[in-house]
């Protein structure tokens, strides 16, 4: 499909740029399935909206404190590193000086002169060596410390959150526990998925009350989602890779919830990209576990096999991301409902309010 189908309207005053003061405070959008009459509701009340004894899978990923703020060893001067992507473990050998362990990263550098290669930027108690080009034009970078302290957890006390650039702030005290979802487990992810964050605590408890079970998929997502359809044809778009993972437990409660004939419902795109790239050859509605990587593009045409339902923020015009809810709702359905939120004042992106879609038949 052209991606100038995928357009939309959006004022800059509808982009969220704080949380609501609670999780469950969010407005919810129910899209049916089979009437054109869209329904205001609050995500409060997602555990009467979900039918009883659904399925209900999140991603357990966890935002990385990703962006380092620091100077320049040398000169003092003032550099932004941000971490992309985890390379491995290595001594670092240093010239005139005793060998340091570090973590090497593939990173983004922003400085106002040229960074020079094989120099430092202090970040704290965070040493960031700069050794050269890696791969996709990134920085590499080694990462250290000064005190003998673990470099994972100097890197989550001296970095800051990576908001996304439609939030036109800086980071606040608020942000480390509100741009991370009340599951997060499994530190990878440079954005977070965002539909998750409306989960509070109480609300999986009442969704538990309900016979809800409860199960989870691992997705990193990483820069590459905010990254900008350049093409006219969504056919030719370079859709980036994220690493992602099913656990066998996670595939056996979706045999169970087809056993017992109750949905699927996916909290957020990522879980959709996850589950559909794991979708079992043989068994429709199934999936085989999987650790891998994903580059699925999903737009409208595309046959779902696994996910029925979807709770999903609102997303960028002209994106892959608004391509796979339009193909997951129906292209006009889905359209109609993202300017009825405009209309009715909806909050939009990662701070922004939620829908919840059926799967299109």
């Amino acid at each position: 499909m052209r991606i100038e189908a995928f357009d939309y309207d959006l004022p800059p005053d509808r982009i969220a740029q704080y949380p609501t003061p609670e999780r469950e405070q969010a407005r919810l959008l129910v899209v049916p399935p089979d009437s054109d009459a869209l329904e205001n509701h609050g995500v409060a009340e997602l555990a009467e909206l979900i039918p009883e004894g659904a399925l209900v899978v999140v991603n357990d990923t966890r935002v990385i404190p990703a962006r380092l703020l620091g100077v320049k060893a040398d000169t003092g001067g003032k550099v932004e590193i941000f971490l992309v992507r985890f390379v491995e473990a290595r001594t670092l050998e240093i010239p005139g000086g005793d060998p340091r362990e570090a973590e090497v990263w593939l990173a983004l550098g922003k400085a106002s002169k040229p960074l020079r290669f094989g120099s430092d930027v202090i970040a704290g108690n965070v040493i960031i060596r700069l050794l050269g080009r890696g791969e996709d034009g990134l920085l590499e970078v080694g990462v250290s410390t000064m005190a003998p302290a673990p470099i994972r957890s100097a890197i989550e006390a001296e970095g800051h959150v990576p908001l996304p650039p439609y939030i036109k702030r800086s980071d606040e005290a608020l942000d480390q526990e509100r741009y991370q979802t009340v599951f997060a487990r499994v530190p990878g992810a440079l954005a977070a998925p965002t539909a998750g964050l409306h989960l509070s605590r109480a609300l999986l408890g009442r969704l538990a009350v309900r016979g809800c079970e409860l199960a989870s998929v691992t997705l990193h997502v990483g820069l590459g989602t905010f990254q900008p359809v350049q093409v006219d044809d969504l056919d030719q778009h370079p859709m980036h890779s994220e690493v992602f993972e099913i656990s066998r437990t996670t595939g056996s409660a979706i045999a169970r919830a087809r056993e017992r004939g109750k949905p699927v419902v996916a909290i957020g795109t990522t879980v959709v990209r996850a589950l559909e790239s794991a979708a079992s050859p043989d068994r429709d509605g199934y999936v085989v576990p999987t650790h891998g990587e994903t580059r699925l593009l999903i737009q409208p045409g595309y046959q779902f096999r696994v996910v029925d339902m979807l709770v999903t923020n609102f997303h960028l015009p002209r994106s892959t991301l608004l391509a796979l809810v339009c193909a997951f709702g129906g292209y006009e359905r889905v359209l109609a409902a993202y300017r009825h939120a405009v209309r009715e004042d909806y909050r939009f992106f990662s701070y922004g309010d939620a829908m919840l879609l059926t799967r299109a038949t």
